[in-house]
């Protein structure tokens, strides 16, 4: 286990010790903010030295927007952010494009803090509910503790004060309920991120996508390239969702109900129902706080598509400052803009098409237009990208592959998982309805999953949205 994971399991299991001893609300606020700072502190003093500046500043410029809501304040704060955001994310990518000099040489080896795009982004939209006007008061420590909260200051989920203050302020007991769940959820993510790292290593060593996307240089073939394309999006989701799961059941054990922020995304029928179950937090995030906005600078129904597309655009380049993440975002856009002009033929015409098979194929197609739009998220190059995109459209590439048959068969058992499980889930709920898990079983799903978890931290690289 590495000293960080090691970290947290006594950092956080000290504080619960603690917090389940106290009712005093200023204790167990105070509890919280000290395991956070520490936890974060442990990725680099100054990235905690930073993290706390910009808690500061924004709590000064929401007390000054308070006091006059105009746009021009409003303004001033999001310049702020961006400007902190970009001069860390962005502006090294930059520099290393300029002529070697000392002073694009210190731009480039600017470290990215842990968490900033989430932290930051949480920042932004506590300015932006003030300038609504939403009855927000939190004292400075209140606010610390919102940017600090660490389940969720390093990779999400995007939280709003709105929802976490009420809680922050609670004192009552915790409940079993609240117990169970939050050991059920940190077991269902060590699951699931050990099924991601299984994917990306493979089940035998160099024979997983990572060595597939950055060791092969050429001859992919069609089922080569849905076989990444697959892998990866069940690797990213496993990945994360499995981290989300985490946090939310780690906060859980505090009393604290995050939002969730997967509610199974291959289960979509259309791309915009993918955006309403994947990364949920940050795709409402982006709905509200930048769509929302732009959508009604005009009123043509052209310039609504316009504004999707851009958002989508701004989405990609949040995650990075690169032509891959662009056009993957043009994409989604893209994707998103042709299924309201299909609903716009649908209402048009009235067409009805048989359910249950019309439900299937509009399934299958979104499916496989999101999985091949992960190419672009994990290409190494532009060039790979679209010798991969190449391959999946050419007829003549599908008669060989190139990978080895072991992610063949790691992909599609995990493909196939994925669907049973969700289907074993609902079977479960609709014919044999809720029962309670007797204790000894629960311990012992518990000790599989905590086995599985240790053994998957010996080996495990870093969270792959650590890096945005």
């Amino acid at each position: 286990m590495s000293p960080e994971t090691l970290l947290y399991v006594v950092i956080v299991s000290v504080t619960w010790l603690f917090f389940l001893r106290f009712r005093n609300v200023r204790t167990r606020q105070n509890l919280m903010i000290f395991a956070s700072f520490i936890l974060y502190a442990s990725w680099g003093l100054g990235f905690m030295g930073l993290l706390v500046c910009s808690a500061l500043i924004n709590y000064a410029l929401a007390g000054w927007l308070r006091r006059d809501r105009t746009p021009a304040r409003l303004w001033v704060g999001i310049i702020f952010n961006v400007a902190l955001l970009g001069m860390f994310k962005y502006l090294p990518g930059i520099a290393s494009g300029l002529p070697h000099t000392f002073i694009s040489k210190t731009f480039i080896d600017i470290a990215l803090p842990v968490g900033i795009s989430f932290w930051t982004f949480q920042a932004l939209s506590y300015l932006f509910d003030v300038y609504r006007e939403e009855n927000l008061d939190p004292s400075f420590s209140e606010f610390l503790l919102y940017m600090l909260f660490w389940p969720t200051v390093l990779s999400g989920p995007i939280c709003r004060l709105s929802t976490l203050l009420p809680q922050f302020r609670s004192s009552e007991t915790l409940s079993t309920e609240d117990v169970y769940r939050g050991f059920d959820r940190i077991c269902i993510g060590l699951v699931m991120t050990a099924l991601g790292q299984i994917l990306a290593s493979g089940i035998h060593t160099g024979q997983g996508l990572d060595d597939a996307f950055d060791k092969i240089r050429f001859g992919w073939s069609g089922p080569d390239v849905w076989c990444l394309a697959i892998g990866y999006g069940f690797e990213l989701f496993f990945n994360f969702a499995g981290y989300s799961h985490i946090v939310i059941g780690a906060a859980r054990l505090f009393g604290i109900r995050l939002e969730e922020n997967f509610s199974r995304p291959y289960l979509s029928q259309t791309p915009s129902e993918f955006w309403t179950r994947w990364h949920m937090s940050l795709s409402f995030w982006i709905r509200d706080y930048l769509f929302f906005p732009l959508a009604l600078v005009r009123r043509e129904k052209w310039w609504r598509n316009v504004a999707l597309v851009l958002s989508m655009v701004l989405f990609g380049i949040w995650h990075k400052g690169t032509m891959l993440f662009v056009l993957w975002g043009f994409y989604q856009g893209v994707l998103l803009v042709l299924h309201r002009q299909w609903q716009g033929f649908q209402r048009r015409f009235e067409s009805k098409s048989p359910t249950l098979i019309f439900q299937f194929v509009s399934w299958l197609v979104t499916f496989c237009l999101i999985c091949l739009g992960w190419i672009f998220f994990r290409s190494n190059t532009l060039s790979q990208a679209f010798t991969l995109i190449r391959a999946a459209i050419t007829p003549s590439s599908y008669a060989s592959h190139v990978l080895p048959s072991s992610l063949y068969l790691t992909v599609f058992v995990c493909f196939i998982g994925y669907f049973a499980t969700i289907g074993a889930i609902e079977i479960q709920r609709r014919f044999v309805g809720v029962f309670t898990t007797p204790i000894e079983l629960r311990f012992a799903v518990y000790a599989v999953a905590m086995y599985v978890g240790v053994l998957h931290a010996l080996q495990i690289q870093p969270f792959v949205y650590f890096q945005f």
